[in-house]
């Protein structure tokens, strides 16, 4: 076997020459809530995404971040066709899949692949890693060159295992070797597209730049496009290549990753952006601004009017309660970077010099430990 393995690239589609691998308009997932008695009956409904555009170019890595439950792992599964959209159009290479048949469906399947964000439930305990990986190329009648098991055994190694862990289960493995096998996995059916959820969440911190490292390789080696869903932004500016911002179902900004890191222009970017943390050396002063939101996440089934975001933003007026604002590119913004916010933010994450505490409680707590 020779000592570096060449996986064959995936082409971009024939038929969308000039246009996005993947393209997403106003994806919607309402999932309904029943109640009464006897007779259940539909009382509302769960708004885990509404109305989401984005879009992947081929070869492309584009992280979607967002806190927990805005929608972000919800997103990547209706783009896999795990979860039946509301509503919306999902375009692939030039074809519309949003309500396609599984028949329909079959021929660009195995373009489409997932890596889930548990190593542990995602893997069958009761199958080999042979099996497991060997799996997706049975269900598609996919024969390669030297036979599957062989194919099997080049994966392992393009992503780092010893080939003869074939004959493994998956409890004889660790965290990281797990989810490793999981990227196999995916690349079994050599993917166009592989919606990455959170696949380094569930590691230890030492595990995780190693399976962020493998990625980016197996990106650059067969340019394969990836949507990197993710709440670990240092992690998403290291491996993307374009952001989209997600709050409570929907896209509150998108651009490239300078852009987004650099001049942000929505009010809870900037709010996420000052969570993360960083050390400041000897000889340096932390002049970050650190914004603090009041109040928590707003429910999903009774989500705010206008502006989902306008009950935490210290920048809300009247208009932002009437009017949902479109994600549009503003003034002063470079080409690609779009914002949905009526007044947005200065195009600086230092546009401020003083600390924004919107939270009372956490003012009068911080108060009470500088005066002890």
């Amino acid at each position: 076997m020779s000592d570096k393995l060449t996986l064959p690239k995936p082409q971009g589609p024939v038929d969308g020459v000039g246009e996005p691998l993947l393209s997403v308009e106003g994806l919607t997932k309402h999932f309904p809530i029943y109640g009464g008695f006897p007779i259940k009956r539909k009382v509302g409904a769960v708004q885990a995404v509404d109305g989401v555009d984005l879009t992947v170019g081929v070869g492309e890595s584009v992280g979607l971040v967002g806190e927990s439950g805005c929608g972000k792992s919800t997103t990547g599964r209706l783009i896999t066709r795990l979860l039946e959209p509301t509503a919306g159009k999902i375009t692939y290479a030039g074809k519309d899949i949003t309500h396609a048949s599984r028949k329909q469906i079959a021929p660009v399947r195995s373009e489409i692949q997932m890596i889930f964000q548990d190593p542990y439930s995602s893997l069958n305990p009761r199958q080999t890693v042979g099996t497991i990986i060997k799996s997706p190329m049975e269900v598609n009648g996919i024969n390669p060159k030297g036979g599957r098991e062989t194919r099997v055994r080049e994966l392992l190694e393009l992503v780092g295992l010893n080939p003869e862990h074939y004959n493994r289960f998956p409890h004889e493995f660790s965290g990281g070797q797990r989810q490793r096998i999981g990227v196999a996995r995916a690349l079994a059916l050599n993917p166009k597209l592989i919606v990455a959820d959170e696949p380094v969440s569930a590691l230890d911190v030492s595990i995780q730049a190693q399976v962020v490292n493998l990625l980016q390789k197996v990106q650059e080696e067969m340019g394969i496009a990836f949507l990197f869903i993710a709440h670990d932004l240092a992690i998403v500016r290291h491996f993307s290549q374009r952001l989209a911002v997600m709050y409570l179902g929907k896209v509150v900004e998108v651009g490239d990753r300078d852009s987004i890191y650099n001049r942000p222009r929505h009010p809870y970017t900037h709010a996420l952006l000052s969570a993360v943390p960083e050390v400041a050396l000897d000889d340096e002063v932390e002049d970050r601004e650190r914004i603090r939101l009041s109040g928590d996440v707003p429910s999903p089934i009774h989500p705010p009017s206008g502006c989902r975001f306008r009950t935490r933003c210290w920048k809300a007026q009247d208009k932002c309660a009437t009017e949902e604002p479109p994600l549009v590119q503003i003034s002063g913004n470079r080409e690609g970077h779009l914002t949905a916010c009526h007044f947005p933010e200065d195009p600086s994450t230092e546009a401020r010099d003083e600390d924004i505490v919107l939270d009372p409680a956490l003012a009068a707590l911080e108060q009470d430990v500088t005066k002890d």
